[in-house]
Protein backbone atom coordinates (compact mmCIF):
# COMPACT_ATOMS: atom_id res chain seq x y z
CA UNK A 1 0.00 0.00 0.00
CA UNK A 2 1.32 3.57 -1.21
CA UNK A 3 1.64 6.23 1.54
CA UNK A 4 -1.22 7.99 0.60
CA UNK A 5 -3.57 5.06 0.62
CA UNK A 6 -2.02 4.59 4.24
CA UNK A 7 -2.83 8.02 5.62
CA UNK A 8 -6.40 7.39 4.19
CA UNK A 9 -6.74 3.95 6.10
CA UNK A 10 -5.24 5.17 8.98
CA UNK A 11 -7.91 8.21 9.19
CA UNK A 12 -11.28 5.61 8.20
CA UNK A 13 -10.22 3.55 11.07
CA UNK A 14 -10.07 6.85 13.56
CA UNK A 15 -13.52 7.94 12.40
CA UNK A 16 -14.96 4.28 12.43
CA UNK A 17 -13.44 3.33 15.96
CA UNK A 18 -13.28 6.69 17.59
CA UNK A 19 -10.33 7.97 19.19
CA UNK A 20 -11.53 7.30 22.57
CA UNK A 21 -13.08 4.08 22.76
CA UNK A 22 -12.51 0.64 21.27
CA UNK A 23 -15.09 -0.94 18.96
CA UNK A 24 -15.75 -4.51 19.09
CA UNK A 25 -14.15 -6.21 16.04
CA UNK A 26 -17.17 -6.63 14.07
CA UNK A 27 -18.05 -3.22 14.02
CA UNK A 28 -14.44 -2.19 12.74
CA UNK A 29 -15.49 -2.51 9.16
CA UNK A 30 -14.19 0.40 7.65
CA UNK A 31 -16.39 2.17 5.23
CA UNK A 32 -14.96 4.70 2.55
CA UNK A 33 -15.48 8.29 3.54
CA UNK A 34 -16.89 9.22 0.74
CA UNK A 35 -20.27 6.62 1.70
CA UNK A 36 -19.68 7.48 5.42
CA UNK A 37 -20.55 11.43 4.38
CA UNK A 38 -23.21 10.62 1.94
CA UNK A 39 -24.62 8.86 5.02
CA UNK A 40 -24.39 11.44 7.52
CA UNK A 41 -26.39 14.13 4.99
CA UNK A 42 -28.97 11.49 4.54
CA UNK A 43 -28.53 11.28 9.00
CA UNK A 44 -28.47 14.45 8.82
CA UNK A 45 -31.28 15.47 6.28
CA UNK A 46 -34.23 12.81 6.56
CA UNK A 47 -35.56 14.40 3.73
CA UNK A 48 -33.23 15.51 0.70
CA UNK A 49 -35.32 18.98 0.76
CA UNK A 50 -34.12 19.71 4.06
CA UNK A 51 -30.41 19.77 3.01
CA UNK A 52 -28.86 22.94 3.08
CA UNK A 53 -30.55 24.01 6.51
CA UNK A 54 -33.54 24.70 4.34
CA UNK A 55 -37.06 24.58 6.39
CA UNK A 56 -39.30 24.40 3.50
CA UNK A 57 -38.71 22.90 0.03
CA UNK A 58 -36.92 24.78 -2.88
CA UNK A 59 -35.50 23.93 -6.03
CA UNK A 60 -32.10 24.74 -5.36
CA UNK A 61 -28.65 24.84 -6.72
CA UNK A 62 -27.10 23.33 -3.69
CA UNK A 63 -29.18 20.17 -3.35
CA UNK A 64 -28.56 19.93 -7.22
CA UNK A 65 -24.46 19.63 -6.05
CA UNK A 66 -25.37 17.57 -2.88
CA UNK A 67 -27.54 15.09 -4.75
CA UNK A 68 -25.46 14.74 -7.83
CA UNK A 69 -22.74 13.66 -5.11
CA UNK A 70 -24.76 10.98 -3.53
CA UNK A 71 -25.78 9.68 -6.77
CA UNK A 72 -22.00 8.97 -7.56
CA UNK A 73 -21.77 7.10 -4.39
CA UNK A 74 -24.31 5.47 -5.69
CA UNK A 75 -22.88 4.34 -8.59
CA UNK A 76 -19.72 3.65 -6.74
CA UNK A 77 -21.17 0.85 -4.14
CA UNK A 78 -24.29 0.11 -5.40
CA UNK A 79 -25.95 0.56 -2.62
CA UNK A 80 -29.97 1.56 -3.92
CA UNK A 81 -30.55 3.26 -0.46
CA UNK A 82 -28.46 6.11 -2.04
CA UNK A 83 -30.14 6.44 -5.27
CA UNK A 84 -33.66 6.16 -3.74
CA UNK A 85 -32.45 9.36 -1.82
CA UNK A 86 -32.14 11.07 -4.45
CA UNK A 87 -34.93 10.10 -6.55
CA UNK A 88 -37.03 11.50 -3.41
CA UNK A 89 -36.59 14.91 -4.09
CA UNK A 90 -36.98 14.66 -8.21
CA UNK A 91 -40.41 12.35 -7.46
CA UNK A 92 -41.46 16.09 -4.72
CA UNK A 93 -40.37 18.13 -7.34
CA UNK A 94 -40.97 16.87 -10.91
CA UNK A 95 -44.21 16.80 -12.13
CA UNK A 96 -45.75 14.62 -15.08
CA UNK A 97 -46.03 16.91 -17.80
CA UNK A 98 -42.12 18.00 -16.82
CA UNK A 99 -43.03 21.28 -14.91
CA UNK A 100 -41.05 21.80 -11.75
CA UNK A 101 -42.52 23.02 -8.46
CA UNK A 102 -41.21 26.33 -7.20
CA UNK A 103 -39.04 26.52 -10.21
CA UNK A 104 -39.49 30.33 -12.24
CA UNK A 105 -38.05 29.93 -15.03
CA UNK A 106 -38.97 34.11 -16.18
CA UNK A 107 -36.01 35.19 -13.03
CA UNK A 108 -33.53 34.10 -15.19
CA UNK A 109 -31.56 32.62 -12.24
CA UNK A 110 -28.93 30.27 -13.72
CA UNK A 111 -28.54 28.74 -10.26
CA UNK A 112 -31.83 27.23 -11.30
CA UNK A 113 -30.86 25.18 -13.97
CA UNK A 114 -28.21 23.06 -11.23
CA UNK A 115 -30.23 20.94 -9.84
CA UNK A 116 -31.35 19.81 -12.76
CA UNK A 117 -28.24 17.75 -13.74
CA UNK A 118 -29.38 14.18 -11.66
CA UNK A 119 -32.38 14.13 -13.78
CA UNK A 120 -29.82 12.81 -16.85
CA UNK A 121 -29.22 9.74 -14.32
CA UNK A 122 -32.83 9.46 -12.82
CA UNK A 123 -34.32 9.60 -16.82
CA UNK A 124 -31.84 6.71 -17.64
CA UNK A 125 -32.16 4.23 -14.94
CA UNK A 126 -35.82 4.85 -14.43
CA UNK A 127 -37.10 5.87 -17.98
CA UNK A 128 -39.77 8.02 -16.82
CA UNK A 129 -40.82 10.62 -19.11
CA UNK A 130 -41.46 13.48 -16.46
CA UNK A 131 -37.52 13.31 -15.99
CA UNK A 132 -36.82 13.68 -19.51
CA UNK A 133 -39.62 16.73 -19.77
CA UNK A 134 -37.82 18.62 -16.66
CA UNK A 135 -34.84 18.66 -18.47
CA UNK A 136 -36.28 20.29 -21.92
CA UNK A 137 -38.15 22.65 -19.31
CA UNK A 138 -34.72 23.95 -17.87
CA UNK A 139 -32.74 23.95 -21.61
CA UNK A 140 -35.86 26.19 -22.61
CA UNK A 141 -34.32 28.98 -19.77
CA UNK A 142 -31.70 29.16 -21.91
CA UNK A 143 -32.50 29.30 -24.64
CA UNK A 144 -33.51 32.71 -23.99
CA UNK A 145 -31.38 33.67 -21.28
CA UNK A 146 -30.34 37.44 -20.99
CA UNK A 147 -26.73 37.47 -22.34
CA UNK A 148 -24.17 40.27 -22.32
CA UNK A 149 -23.01 41.58 -25.57
CA UNK A 150 -21.04 38.92 -27.09
CA UNK A 151 -22.74 36.33 -25.80
CA UNK A 152 -21.95 35.18 -22.38
CA UNK A 153 -24.93 34.26 -19.90
CA UNK A 154 -25.80 36.88 -17.51
CA UNK A 155 -25.58 35.54 -14.13
CA UNK A 156 -29.36 36.47 -12.49
CA UNK A 157 -31.47 38.74 -14.58
CA UNK A 158 -31.72 40.61 -11.79
CA UNK A 159 -27.88 41.12 -11.97
CA UNK A 160 -27.70 42.42 -15.91
CA UNK A 161 -24.72 42.28 -17.57
CA UNK A 162 -22.51 40.30 -15.52
CA UNK A 163 -21.09 36.77 -15.56
CA UNK A 164 -20.08 35.60 -12.18
CA UNK A 165 -17.79 32.06 -12.48
CA UNK A 166 -20.18 30.33 -10.18
CA UNK A 167 -22.45 30.39 -13.22
CA UNK A 168 -20.48 28.41 -15.20
CA UNK A 169 -20.99 25.38 -12.96
CA UNK A 170 -24.48 25.96 -12.46
CA UNK A 171 -25.32 25.86 -16.19
CA UNK A 172 -22.16 24.76 -18.45
CA UNK A 173 -22.12 21.21 -17.76
CA UNK A 174 -25.75 19.98 -17.54
CA UNK A 175 -25.65 21.83 -21.11
CA UNK A 176 -22.86 19.65 -22.18
CA UNK A 177 -24.26 16.56 -21.03
CA UNK A 178 -27.82 18.26 -22.93
CA UNK A 179 -26.20 18.30 -25.60
CA UNK A 180 -24.75 14.86 -26.02
CA UNK A 181 -27.75 13.45 -24.89
CA UNK A 182 -30.25 14.54 -26.84
CA UNK A 183 -28.44 15.54 -30.01
CA UNK A 184 -28.05 19.08 -30.14
CA UNK A 185 -23.93 19.09 -30.97
CA UNK A 186 -23.60 22.52 -31.98
CA UNK A 187 -24.58 23.06 -28.03
CA UNK A 188 -21.16 22.43 -27.19
CA UNK A 189 -19.75 25.15 -28.98
CA UNK A 190 -21.98 27.51 -27.35
CA UNK A 191 -20.98 26.30 -24.33
CA UNK A 192 -17.22 26.08 -24.86
CA UNK A 193 -17.91 30.10 -26.03
CA UNK A 194 -18.73 30.90 -22.26
CA UNK A 195 -15.84 29.59 -20.82
CA UNK A 196 -13.20 31.11 -23.16
CA UNK A 197 -15.16 34.30 -22.73
CA UNK A 198 -14.96 34.00 -19.04
CA UNK A 199 -11.84 33.25 -18.46
CA UNK A 200 -10.76 35.98 -21.14
CA UNK A 201 -12.65 38.70 -18.72
CA UNK A 202 -11.44 37.66 -15.26
CA UNK A 203 -8.50 36.05 -15.73
CA UNK A 204 -5.52 38.24 -14.44
CA UNK A 205 -2.48 38.09 -16.53
CA UNK A 206 0.27 38.18 -13.31
CA UNK A 207 -0.71 36.24 -10.88
CA UNK A 208 -3.28 33.90 -13.39
CA UNK A 209 -6.12 33.86 -11.12
CA UNK A 210 -9.36 34.70 -12.06
CA UNK A 211 -12.13 37.30 -10.46
CA UNK A 212 -15.16 36.29 -8.80
CA UNK A 213 -17.39 38.55 -11.81
CA UNK A 214 -17.02 40.50 -14.50
CA UNK A 215 -19.65 43.75 -15.23
CA UNK A 216 -19.84 44.33 -18.76
CA UNK A 217 -21.88 47.06 -18.20
CA UNK A 218 -19.85 48.96 -15.41
CA UNK A 219 -22.12 49.72 -13.60
CA UNK A 220 -21.49 48.18 -10.57
CA UNK A 221 -20.41 49.65 -7.58
CA UNK A 222 -18.24 46.30 -6.84
CA UNK A 223 -17.17 46.34 -10.62
CA UNK A 224 -13.26 48.16 -11.70
CA UNK A 225 -14.28 51.20 -14.08
CA UNK A 226 -12.27 50.09 -16.50
CA UNK A 227 -12.37 46.23 -16.04
CA UNK A 228 -15.32 46.02 -14.97
CA UNK A 229 -14.03 43.21 -12.63
CA UNK A 230 -15.10 42.38 -8.96
CA UNK A 231 -12.02 43.25 -6.41
CA UNK A 232 -10.74 40.43 -5.21
CA UNK A 233 -10.01 35.92 -6.20
CA UNK A 234 -12.25 34.48 -4.26
CA UNK A 235 -11.69 30.95 -3.37
CA UNK A 236 -14.99 29.25 -3.79
CA UNK A 237 -15.66 31.18 -7.22
CA UNK A 238 -12.76 29.69 -9.08
CA UNK A 239 -13.35 26.18 -7.02
CA UNK A 240 -17.21 26.62 -9.09
CA UNK A 241 -15.02 27.15 -12.32
CA UNK A 242 -12.17 24.56 -11.48
CA UNK A 243 -14.98 21.76 -11.04
CA UNK A 244 -17.04 23.02 -13.96
CA UNK A 245 -14.57 22.37 -16.36
CA UNK A 246 -13.75 19.07 -15.47
CA UNK A 247 -16.75 17.81 -15.36
CA UNK A 248 -17.57 19.98 -18.91
CA UNK A 249 -14.65 17.76 -20.62
CA UNK A 250 -16.83 14.78 -19.75
CA UNK A 251 -19.03 15.60 -22.55
CA UNK A 252 -16.82 16.88 -24.86
CA UNK A 253 -15.70 14.32 -27.80
CA UNK A 254 -12.20 13.11 -27.82
CA UNK A 255 -12.33 14.97 -31.47
CA UNK A 256 -13.93 18.17 -30.76
CA UNK A 257 -12.28 21.30 -32.01
CA UNK A 258 -12.39 22.63 -28.77
CA UNK A 259 -12.19 20.11 -26.36
CA UNK A 260 -8.53 21.38 -26.33
CA UNK A 261 -9.38 24.90 -25.63
CA UNK A 262 -11.19 24.16 -22.59
CA UNK A 263 -8.41 21.90 -21.22
CA UNK A 264 -5.92 24.62 -21.57
CA UNK A 265 -8.01 26.72 -19.59
CA UNK A 266 -8.52 24.30 -16.84
CA UNK A 267 -4.61 23.71 -16.81
CA UNK A 268 -3.70 27.32 -16.48
CA UNK A 269 -5.89 27.74 -13.89
CA UNK A 270 -4.66 24.16 -12.10
CA UNK A 271 -1.18 26.25 -12.18
CA UNK A 272 -1.94 29.43 -10.91
CA UNK A 273 -3.78 27.83 -7.61
CA UNK A 274 -0.92 25.46 -6.68
CA UNK A 275 1.16 28.58 -6.33
CA UNK A 276 -1.40 29.67 -3.56
CA UNK A 277 -1.63 26.45 -1.53
CA UNK A 278 -0.06 26.53 1.77
CA UNK A 279 3.02 24.75 2.16
CA UNK A 280 1.86 23.89 5.67
CA UNK A 281 -1.59 22.48 5.68
CA UNK A 282 -2.51 21.78 1.14
CA UNK A 283 -5.41 23.93 1.68
CA UNK A 284 -6.42 27.41 0.41
CA UNK A 285 -8.00 30.59 1.94
CA UNK A 286 -11.16 32.58 1.82
CA UNK A 287 -9.23 34.93 0.17
CA UNK A 288 -6.78 33.04 -1.78
CA UNK A 289 -3.97 35.22 -2.46
CA UNK A 290 -3.62 37.24 0.71
CA UNK A 291 -3.10 34.52 3.69
CA UNK A 292 -1.22 36.77 5.78
CA UNK A 293 -4.07 39.21 5.62
CA UNK A 294 -5.88 39.85 9.53
CA UNK A 295 -9.05 38.03 9.29
CA UNK A 296 -8.48 36.04 6.56
CA UNK A 297 -8.83 31.93 7.13
CA UNK A 298 -8.66 28.56 5.80
CA UNK A 299 -12.23 27.24 3.74
CA UNK A 300 -13.05 24.13 3.10
CA UNK A 301 -15.21 24.88 -0.13
CA UNK A 302 -12.34 25.95 -2.01
CA UNK A 303 -10.05 23.36 -1.11
CA UNK A 304 -12.71 20.42 -1.68
CA UNK A 305 -13.35 21.83 -4.63
CA UNK A 306 -9.75 22.09 -6.09
CA UNK A 307 -9.52 19.11 -4.90
CA UNK A 308 -11.78 16.98 -6.58
CA UNK A 309 -10.89 18.76 -9.66
CA UNK A 310 -6.91 18.15 -9.48
CA UNK A 311 -8.04 14.46 -8.80
CA UNK A 312 -9.91 14.14 -11.39
CA UNK A 313 -8.40 16.21 -14.20
CA UNK A 314 -5.06 13.82 -13.03
CA UNK A 315 -7.42 10.50 -13.59
CA UNK A 316 -8.48 11.79 -16.78
CA UNK A 317 -5.23 13.10 -18.36
CA UNK A 318 -5.42 16.50 -18.83
CA UNK A 319 -2.62 17.14 -15.84
CA UNK A 320 0.77 16.26 -15.80
CA UNK A 321 1.62 13.58 -12.91
CA UNK A 322 3.71 16.42 -11.22
CA UNK A 323 0.07 17.94 -9.84
CA UNK A 324 -0.60 14.60 -8.03
CA UNK A 325 1.47 15.62 -4.91
CA UNK A 326 -0.48 19.02 -4.87
CA UNK A 327 -3.77 16.68 -4.51
CA UNK A 328 -2.57 14.21 -2.20
CA UNK A 329 -1.49 16.91 0.10
CA UNK A 330 -4.76 18.58 -0.55
CA UNK A 331 -6.82 16.07 0.57
CA UNK A 332 -4.95 14.80 3.77
CA UNK A 333 -5.06 18.68 4.20
CA UNK A 334 -8.47 18.70 4.54
CA UNK A 335 -8.87 15.23 6.66
CA UNK A 336 -6.62 17.62 9.11
CA UNK A 337 -8.23 20.83 9.41
CA UNK A 338 -11.87 20.70 8.42
CA UNK A 339 -13.04 17.15 9.02
CA UNK A 340 -14.24 15.69 12.43
CA UNK A 341 -16.46 12.72 13.58
CA UNK A 342 -19.63 14.16 15.82
CA UNK A 343 -21.00 12.35 19.00
CA UNK A 344 -23.92 10.57 16.37
CA UNK A 345 -21.09 9.13 14.39
CA UNK A 346 -21.69 11.60 11.58
CA UNK A 347 -19.14 13.27 10.00
CA UNK A 348 -18.73 16.60 9.71
CA UNK A 349 -16.91 19.08 7.88
CA UNK A 350 -16.31 22.84 9.24
CA UNK A 351 -14.74 26.24 8.36
CA UNK A 352 -16.98 26.68 4.97
CA UNK A 353 -18.40 30.37 3.80
CA UNK A 354 -21.81 29.87 3.94
CA UNK A 355 -22.60 32.43 1.04
CA UNK A 356 -20.94 35.00 -0.81
CA UNK A 357 -22.04 36.79 -3.76
CA UNK A 358 -22.22 40.67 -5.21
CA UNK A 359 -24.25 43.45 -5.45
CA UNK A 360 -28.06 42.73 -4.12
CA UNK A 361 -29.90 44.24 -1.33
CA UNK A 362 -28.25 44.69 1.69
CA UNK A 363 -25.41 45.18 -0.99
CA UNK A 364 -22.20 43.46 -1.26
CA UNK A 365 -19.05 45.34 -2.57
CA UNK A 366 -16.79 42.27 -2.77
CA UNK A 367 -14.01 43.77 -0.63
CA UNK A 368 -11.57 41.87 1.31
CA UNK A 369 -13.92 43.19 4.59
CA UNK A 370 -17.13 41.35 2.95
CA UNK A 371 -15.74 37.68 2.25
CA UNK A 372 -14.02 37.23 5.39
CA UNK A 373 -17.41 38.55 7.39
CA UNK A 374 -19.68 36.49 5.71
CA UNK A 375 -20.50 33.66 8.57
CA UNK A 376 -18.93 30.62 8.07
CA UNK A 377 -20.32 27.16 9.33
CA UNK A 378 -20.11 23.36 9.50
CA UNK A 379 -21.18 21.16 7.13
CA UNK A 380 -22.46 23.28 4.34
CA UNK A 381 -23.36 22.47 0.92
CA UNK A 382 -20.74 23.78 -0.97
CA UNK A 383 -18.11 21.92 0.96
CA UNK A 384 -20.33 18.51 1.66
CA UNK A 385 -20.93 17.95 -2.21
CA UNK A 386 -17.29 18.24 -3.16
CA UNK A 387 -15.81 16.52 -0.27
CA UNK A 388 -18.00 13.80 -1.47
CA UNK A 389 -16.54 13.75 -4.93
CA UNK A 390 -12.95 14.78 -3.86
CA UNK A 391 -12.84 11.36 -1.76
CA UNK A 392 -14.35 9.13 -4.38
CA UNK A 393 -11.68 10.53 -6.48
CA UNK A 394 -9.38 9.98 -3.83
CA UNK A 395 -10.29 6.50 -3.18
CA UNK A 396 -9.60 5.27 -6.79
CA UNK A 397 -6.48 6.11 -6.46
CA UNK A 398 -3.90 2.81 -7.13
Amino acid sequence: MGRPGLVLLLFLLTIACGKQEKAPAAEAVVKPLSTLMAESVMARNPEPWMIDFQKKPRWEYTQGLVLKSVLAVWQHTGDQTFFDYVKTYYDQFVREDGSIWLYERDIYNIDRINPGKPLFLLYKETEDEKFKKALFTLREQMKTHPRTNEGGFWHKKRYPYQMWLDGLYMAGPFLAEFAVTFDEPELLDEVANQFVWMESHARDPQSGLLYHAWDESRQQRWADPETGLSPHFWGRAMGWYAMALVDVLDFFPADHPRRGEIVAIYQRLAQALSKYQEKETGVWYQVVDLPEREGNYRESSATCMYTYAYLKALRKGYLDSQYMAVAQKAYQGILKQFVEKDDRGLLNITRACAVAGLGGDPYRDGSFAYYIGEPIRTNDTKAVGPFILASLEYESLK
